[in-house]
């Protein structure tokens, strides 16, 4: 690792199979906690390369416990987290929402690094059970269109970075890699980041693949469609930049979309949402998401009509019916 990091601090980047490899070795304990917290911080202070990316991207696909969902089209709708934005559980909403609306979600998820409550911990507050049970997860996937795929169950070669980014507290590569490494391997992904260089980044490693996947990152920071001003979309049929008001609907304020500063604070917000009673704010936020995330896996839908299946899910309790199945 001496060689890896002196490699790196002359401003040097790693191939891709030396990526792949670092990363092996750092998940298996072959290096000490400092080496591992001196390795993560350099990719904050300079941007990741897309062969450094792939190359963790593969290591942690190759070291996951997998989980075959062949049979199913399913999407992932997920954030990399990290946006230091503190907003309430957009992604999880838009995933029960979309799972509402009869699409099979393979949802990828974990605690929160930079905000008070990641997907897992807003689940685990409702008292859902992780597990990596192929035949329940399966079974959850079958009747109630989602399955949730806690990652330190599925990347257990992870428990030996795991205290140093607890310590780190800030945001790391693995944020990155978040959504690339759903061990479902999902046919489809929408995905939000947090800087307009991942995003680019996403894009050019999922044209590599034959996903359909739309990659979001608001202008001012969000890793999902804010709607606080423009955001950049990025999928198989190019990128655009897009604001509130080429969707119809007006510019929020950030304070609009703020998820308190506790778990139980965030999960007063996400029940009122989940059971229709959220601010139009919230609740245009969510549907806006779950209507790119139902268009993604659906081409053939218009963004109106995928729209307006994301309001029947959410409006007639079918997002509310799939969450409260999934914790049964």
């Amino acid at each position: 690792m001496k060689d890896i990091l002196n490699h790196l601090f002359e401003y040097k980047t790693l191939s891709k199979e030396i990526s792949k490899e670092v990363l092996i070795n750092l998940a298996l304990g072959k290096y000490n906690n400092s080496q591992v917290a001196s390795f993560m911080t350099v990719f904050l202070m300079r941007s990741i390369t897309v062969e450094e990316l792939a190359g963790f991207r593969d290591a942690m696909l190759e070291l996951c416990v997998p989980l075959d969902v062949s049979a199913y089209s399913t999407i992932d709708v997920c954030g990399t987290g990290g946006d230091s934005k503190d907003s309430f559980n957009i992604s999880t909403l838009t995933a029960f929402v979309v799972a509402g609306a009869g699409q099979k979600v393979v949802k990828h998820g974990n605690y929160g690094v930079s905000s008070v409550s990641g997907s897992s911990n807003m689940l685990e507050y409702f008292g859902y059970q992780f597990t990596s049970e192929t035949g329940l997860l399966i079974k959850k996937l079958e009747t109630t269109n989602i399955c949730f795929l806690h990652a330190p169950l599925f990347h257990p070669a992870m428990k030996n970075v795991a205290p140093v980014r607890k310590e780190l507290g800030i945001k790391t590569f693995f944020n990155m890699l978040g959504p690339m490494v759903n061990p479902a391997r999902p046919d489809n992904q929408f995905v939000g980041v947090f800087n307009l260089e991942l995003a680019r980044l996403y894009g050019y490693l999922y044209q590599q693949t034959t996903k359909n996947f739309t990659v979001v990152h608001s202008l001012d920071g969000y890793d999902e469609i804010s709607l606080t001003g423009d955001f950049k979309v990025i999928d198989n049929g190019g990128e655009r930049v897009l604001g509130p008001g080429d969707l119809g609907l007006p510019t929020l304020a950030q304070s609009d979309l703020h998820g308190g500063d506790t778990v139980q604070a965030a999960a007063q917000v996400f029940t009122k949402v989940l059971k229709g009673e959220g601010t139009s704010a919230q609740n245009a936020v969510v549907l806006t998401n779950a209507a790119f995330a139902l268009k993604t896996a659906q081409p053939n839908l218009t963004l109106a009509e995928a729209r307006a299946n994301a309001e029947d899910s959410l409006f007639s309790g079918k997002a509310k019916a799939s969450f409260q199945k999934l914790l049964a």
